[in-house]
């Protein structure tokens, strides 16, 4: 373009230099402007991708969750259901077998000697519970209480019987005395269910 202009026309060769330089910076520019739109789609589309992939991991977590609750639903409502069903098999049990039949004969000689079978709950204070029964009939109104303070009472003043029937179960040792003096706190302060040493004990308060 440039030769197509004479050489002594300076103002018009000055003008064409011009245009040509502006053309190259619009192509120049239409060319960055192209790029950063192919950047910014690339860009997009990746995000895109990624968008996908994550929702994807969400839906598959999301499905591993409730398939995980439903198993452990399952598996407890499996459990519960056999559960019933020994209580079931247990009470059926209980109307047939031996231990029912055996029941409903010492009712009948209780019945006949005007006794009756008395229910104790098994909490521990089951042992006092009976004898403070037992005592009520003879006019004796010695409470749980105060039946378990005298049982630890007459054993902590007559250690040298009972000590040698008490063994740590972790070293299989003698109790010391102070663990002596403990076993007589939980007779007094707790729930400790009574055994043989404690009904020996009883037996002369």
């Amino acid at each position: 373009m440039k030769n197509a202009v004479p050489k002594m026309d300076k103002k018009r060769r000055k003008q064409l230099t011009e245009d040509v330089a502006k053309l190259e910076a619009e192509v120049e520019q239409k060319h960055k402007e192209k790029l950063e739109q192919l950047k910014l789609t690339s860009k997009e589309s990746k995000v895109d991708s990624v968008a996908v992939n994550i929702s994807n991991l969400v839906l598959e977590n999301q499905q591993f969750q409730i398939s995980k609750a439903q198993e452990r639903w399952d598996k407890n409502a499996a459990l519960e259901k056999e559960r019933e069903e020994r209580i079931a098999e247990a009470q059926i049990e209980n109307l047939t077998g031996a231990r029912h039949v055996e029941s409903e004969k010492l009712a009948q000689i209780f019945a006949a000697r005007q006794l009756e079978i008395k229910q104790v709950p098994p909490d521990g204070h089951c042992m006092y519970r009976v004898i403070e029964d037992e005592l009520k009939e003879q006019d004796c109104s010695l409470t749980v209480a105060a039946l378990r303070c005298q049982t630890a009472d007459y054993m902590q003043s007559h250690m040298e019987d009972f000590l040698p029937f008490l063994t740590n179960p972790s070293t299989g040792d003698m109790y010391t005395s102070e663990e002596f003096g403990k076993y007589c706190d939980d007779i007094i302060n707790t729930a400790a269910w009574g055994g043989q040493l404690e009904l020996r004990a009883l037996s002369h308060v």
